[in-house]
């Protein structure tokens, strides 16, 4: 058993990625009824949620099915940061992550989440901010550093621990390789060695496949992986994962009425959370996913993401079932 503060979770959990656009309560109630163990929600600016930002306040929707389930931050002022820790508390989830590893250049240019790599100081202030300012349980995401010449993870790792933090998710990449290579995760694997450490240590990068997870959990040892562009569309993946560790078997790939039911309840959750045109517009950047590997079947996208009314996008779903009868998973 894995355990962040007084949060246990099963022995090597799957943690769902916080994934901005995607990772909102209709995309994690799909992953958490396939296997997800926690999950995190988008990351939430600690100025917009001072500021009453609509879009961050919204950010903070969590319901009890989901849970465990954390809010995860990001900013570069550390007042800000334990202030905005203070109204995530309000929310009552489980946990309060901090990021420290999102790479696009907006984030960045402000000096929060894997632009604080650059300044280890910084990052250990704005931490503590955070533990000092809330009761709940503290983690943090993070890169393995800037760059290939300032990879300060293990420095890192021990400093985050030392102010507070109940468990770290290690990016094996730097912020200058963004999502390009491939992830590494031999320094992550040091982390979870260091004698000095003795919080949960989660790896992420390039997880994609049952084989790919349990070769990483031999490989590497650590306390769990967090899965993130794989599960976009493909929600199965966790349960997949969760029966190959158990049998060494690959459960049956989704089929066509898996793939139209999880766009169902998608599109169904999402109009119930935010309402009948928001939910619509939304669901949309999920359907080319859906049914990613059908063959011809650009036709009945296209329908889907263009109609406004949900009636129409449930009708052309239901005709994708009639004329894809004949397809097989491969």
């Amino acid at each position: 058993m894995v355990k962040i503060g007084n949060i246990e979770l099963p022995e090597f959990p799957l943690l769902l990625a916080p994934m901005e656009d995607v990772s909102d309560p209709p995309f994690r109630r799909l992953c958490k009824e396939h296997g997800a163990d926690l999950m995190f929600s988008e990351f939430i600016s600690s100025e917009g949620l001072i500021r009453d930002a609509m879009k961050s306040r919204q950010k903070l929707d969590i319901f009890d099915y989901e849970r465990p389930v954390g809010i995860q931050i990001f900013g570069g002022d550390e007042e800000a940061m334990a202030m905005s820790a203070r109204i995530v508390e309000t929310v009552n989830p489980d946990l309060v992550d901090i990021n420290f590893g999102c790479p696009v250049k907006k984030v960045v240019c402000k000096g929060a989440g894997a632009g604080v790599l650059k300044d280890i100081d910084l990052m250990v202030r704005l931490t503590k901010a955070v533990v000092n300012s809330t009761n709940l349980p503290v983690t943090v995401k993070t890169r393995l550093g800037w760059d290939e010449n300032s990879i300060n993870i293990d420095e890192v790792a021990e400093r985050l621990q030392d102010v507070g933090i109940k468990a770290l998710t290690i990016h094996g990449r730097t912020r200058a390789q963004m999502y390009k290579g491939d992830a590494d995760w031999n320094p992550i694997a040091r982390v979870k060695n260091n004698p000095r450490i003795h919080i949960p240590i989660f790896g992420n990068g390039d997880i994609d496949s049952p084989q790919k997870a349990l070769e990483y959990k031999n490989k590497y040892g650590l306390d769990g992986i967090m899965i993130g562009r794989a599960s976009i569309g493909y929600p199965w993946i966790f349960n997949e994962i969760k029966h190959y560790f158990k049998t060494g078997e690959l459960l049956p790939m989704p089929t066509l009425e898996d793939r139209v039911e999880a766009a169902r309840n998608h599109l169904k959750w999402a109009i119930e959370w935010k309402g009948e045109r928001v939910g619509v517009v939304e669901t949309r950047r999920h359907y080319t996913n859906y049914f990613k590997g059908i063959p011809h079947f650009k036709e009945y996208r296209q329908r889907m993401v263009t109609h406004d009314d949900p009636a129409d996008v449930y009708a052309v779903l239901d005709e994708v079932l009639e004329k894809f009868a004949d397809y097989k998973p491969v």
